[in-house]
């Protein structure tokens, strides 16, 4: 191994299990799970240091996010990022391109190491409050109507749970479809300008280096150019094959689901929502004593997300929910 990961805390592996180990590792973005440690990147480096498993005690998703999500207006970003908390409490904070590797790091870690949280401490308080709460409404008297509705409902998650993947494929397609649909043309024309601009830095950069104008300006020059490259690069008006790959991509997750509701007896739902996080909000409306059929929860669940938008203030777990599922909702039209 050329670059050997260093760790990051007090245990190590002997090399030869470290070397194996990484090779072998399953990567999601800049980071990497094995099967003896998580890998995690520097600022410039992926999978540079790592944290054994017996040393970990929790792993979490934490978001920066600008305003603007929910309605389309400004430059919406949100920034990911995979917490990794290990020994007596030190933590190491990546910071990924892309929220859906983020995810999907998340939803292995939680079938491969069951053992390990997956939120933080203060979110785990949140989610026990909520649990209290869910577990006295469900001890209160259902209409059988509700209560077999909630039993089919749990029945289909347990199902979606198991080919999570899936889901997350679904949710992670209709995330970029909607952006892509979203997106202002004036962003893509000044896109392009950047790398024409940055075309011309590159070439100006040439010249400087051939003719001995400094060696700082080279930094500067192709540092510039970089910048510019990789700011224009995803959203030129001319990038066709881009908005091809993006649609075949929405369709084969909407297949994939569908044929996974084929194999489900009776599935209650519309395939393209066939999301476990939309089952567990169904059911709650349902406990909340606000629907009792399933047909009347779904429509429920589109009248909440439908009033979610950027003025709206929710905690990190909502949040999570909300944008794993508006998404779908939004590019079906809530159909």
């Amino acid at each position: 191994m050329i670059f050997k990961p260093t760790s990051l805390g007090n245990s190590s592996l002997t090399d030869t299990v470290l070397i194996k180990d990484k090779k072998s590792c399953k990567k999601f973005g800049p980071c990497g799970v094995g099967e003896k440690a998580i890998y995690l990147n520097s600022f410039y480096f992926d999978r540079k240091y790592y944290v054994p498993f017996t040393s970990v005690k929790r792993i979490y998703k934490r978001i920066a996010m600008s305003k603007g999500g929910y309605t389309g207006k400004g430059m919406f970003a949100t920034i990911p990022y995979l917490v990794v908390v290990f020994e007596d409490g030190k933590e190491k904070q990546c910071i990924f391109k892309a929220e859906e590797d983020v995810d999907h790091l998340l939803n292995y870690i939680k079938k491969a190491r069951p053992d390990i949280k997956l939120h933080s401490e203060q979110a785990e308080k949140r989610l026990l409050e909520k649990e209290k709460k869910r577990n006295a409404k469900a001890a209160a008297s259902l209409s059988p109507k509700a209560e077999e509705s909630i039993r089919i409902l749990e029945d289909c998650t347990s199902y979606l749970d198991k080919n999570s993947d899936l889901c997350l494929e679904m949710s992670a397609s209709a995330k970029i479809k909607r952006s892509y649909e979203r997106r202002r043309p004036a962003y893509s024309w000044a896109a392009l300008f950047i790398t024409l601009l940055g075309i011309g830095t590159l070439i100006y950069g040439i010249y400087a280096l051939i003719t001995h104008a400094g060696f700082g300006i080279y930094f500067l020059l192709f540092g510039l150019t970089a910048v510019f490259f990789f700011s224009g690069s995803n959203v030129l008006p001319t990038s066709r094959k881009q908005k091809r790959q993006i649609e075949e991509r929405f369709e084969r997750a909407v297949n994939s689901l569908k044929s996974l509701t084929k194999n489900y007896s009776d599935f209650p739902l519309p395939a393209h929502y066939a999301h476990p996080i939309v089952c567990r909000r169904m059911i709650n409306i349902i406990l909340d004593g606000r629907a009792e059929t399933i047909g009347e929860a779904l429509e429920t669940l589109k009248e909440d997300l439908q009033a979610i938008n950027s003025s709206v203030s929710v905690e990190q777990e909502e949040y999570d929910e909300i944008t794993a599922i508006k998404p779908i909702f939004l590019i079906m039209n809530y159909e």
